[in-house]
């Protein structure tokens, strides 16, 4: 298989992530895995396989072989990706935590990301950082279920369409940076402590969860901690549990309380440092991807209008507003200007922002030109009843809107634009942008 820089291109599902994800790949450094780290899988493995042979779920052993799994030694990330091609996922080897946002996009790409650490023997039933027992044995085997393949894929395309806050950020550096020293066999106690209580801080003054939030949690109580069938007899199919040979028994006594899985575990936060109070079962991998999109209904991205717009703005992180013509905007949205309607009227970035069409930067409208943000009026003309991206090169000649010329537009909201107009920018026939030099955006009082 052709590898460079551990990312093995000869898979397709790996060669079709964008750069800006494979950027987080490493290699997977093999020949550094010690004979007592191979020692620990095998134990591990060895462990799972007589206690999970009962109370996993029934795709887990047949994915173990699918998949390539060794229960000799530690698997090689290329292997894994020879029989991963087959039912169209790959796999890239990553150093640990990686933010929340890439880690769903590669799952929307169809690929797995597996930390290269193994387990310290002291830590050999659980650790809270990732590691490649809990990504290889835990993650990989499920995806060999079409359903929950589906479901997997489906995560990872809605969640990289979720608003997150800087907050979310500094909790994942945090959660982060705890779960490396808790795996560090000679950490300093009063450090893990510290860490652990900024953890803590940083989750009690999160404020109010953002979608990335809400939805890493129902991530946590199905892809890592699920369980499946019935309250009375469920099976393990999370890959916290399964790769868990601690909690992977305690999971089932009836102390851990057991939930039937809705949406309402959105409003359940988790702590990854320790054995979780109550878990949360669903009916069948049809029923994850049904409250999947009962929480994706309701997302910006889907709703829209200026409850999507006030997501973005309170959400204080970059996000992306695509308007009705086909372009996007993205950058830090501050301010949304509503009518006496409520409507809104008025869009405005603050700092780096660029502009984009399907998906593709606009020549010239990257964050270099758009340095400082970027502002814009939407609505309808008081020059015409026609919606403006609509408009021919004719209609717009005959309200006087022609490059190098001067012009002044008024919106019905009252904003009125006026400026020399520089470009005329249109894609798909639609009219895209109307670019303006020595602009002046009036809106009442406001300039």
């Amino acid at each position: 298989m052709k590898a460079h820089g551990g990312i093995s291109y000869d898979n397709a599902a790996v060669a079709a992530c964008p750069k800006h994800l494979l950027q987080f790949a490493v290699d997977q450094r093999y020949d550094d895995y010690t004979p007592v780290d191979h020692a620990v899988w095998r134990f591990i493995m060895r462990q799972n396989i007589f206690f999970l042979r009962e109370y996993a779920h029934k795709v887990y052993f047949q994915g173990l072989l699918n998949t390539g799994i060794s229960f000799e030694r530690i698997p090689r990330i290329q292997e894994m990706n020879d029989i991963l091609a087959k039912i169209g996922w790959g796999a890239v080897a990553v150093d640990g935590f990686i933010p929340p946002a890439a880690f769903m996009e590669f799952q929307a790409y169809k690929v797995l990301v597996i930390a290269c650490d193994m387990r310290q023997i002291h830590h050999i039933e659980y650790t809270p950082a990732p590691d490649i027992v809990h990504e290889a044995a835990g993650h990989a085997p499920i995806i060999v279920d079409r359903e929950y393949s589906k479901y997997l894929q489906r995560f990872g395309e809605v969640g990289a369409k979720a608003m997150s806050s800087k907050k979310d950020f500094e909790l994942y550096q945090a959660i982060r940076h705890l779960s490396i020293l808790k795996e560090q066999p000679n950490a300093e106690p009063k450090e893990v402590e510290e860490a652990q209580k900024l953890v803590e801080h940083r989750q009690k003054t999160l404020g109010e969860p953002s979608e990335m939030a809400l939805l890493s949690r129902l991530h946590w109580w199905t892809v890592e901690y699920g369980l499946i069938g019935t309250l009375e007899n469920p099976k393990i199919y999370g890959a916290g549990l399964l790769s868990s040979i601690g909690e992977s028994v305690s999971c089932l006594e009836p102390e851990v309380k057991k939930i039937p899985y809705s949406i309402d575990a959105q409003n359940y936060a988790f702590d990854i440092t320790t054995k979780q109070p109550q878990l949360f079962v669903c009916r069948d991998f049809e029923h994850l991807k049904d409250v999947l999109e009962e929480f994706a209904s309701k997302m910006a991205y889907q709703v829209g209008g200026l409850e999507g717009i006030n997501k973005a703005v309170e959400c204080n992180n970059v996000a992306t507003c695509e308007y009705s013509s086909g372009l996007q905007v993205s950058g830090v949205f501050d301010e949304v200007i509503t009518d006496a309607n409520n409507a809104p009227v008025y869009l405005r970035t603050t700092g780096k922002t660029a502009l984009a069409f399907r998906n593709k930067e606009l020549d010239g409208h990257g964050i270099d030109y758009h340095k400082e943000g970027f502002g814009s009026p939407v609505g309808k003309w008081k020059q015409t009843p026609a919606s403006p991206e609509l408009l021919t090169n004719a209609q717009l000649h005959a309200l006087g809107i022609v490059e190098g010329k001067k012009v002044k537009l008024e919106f019905v909201s009252g904003i009125v634009v006026s400026g020399r107009v520089e470009k005329i920018l249109r894609r798909d026939g639609k009219l895209l942008l109307i670019a303006f030099s020595n602009c002046n955006a009036k809106y009442g009082d406001r300039v």
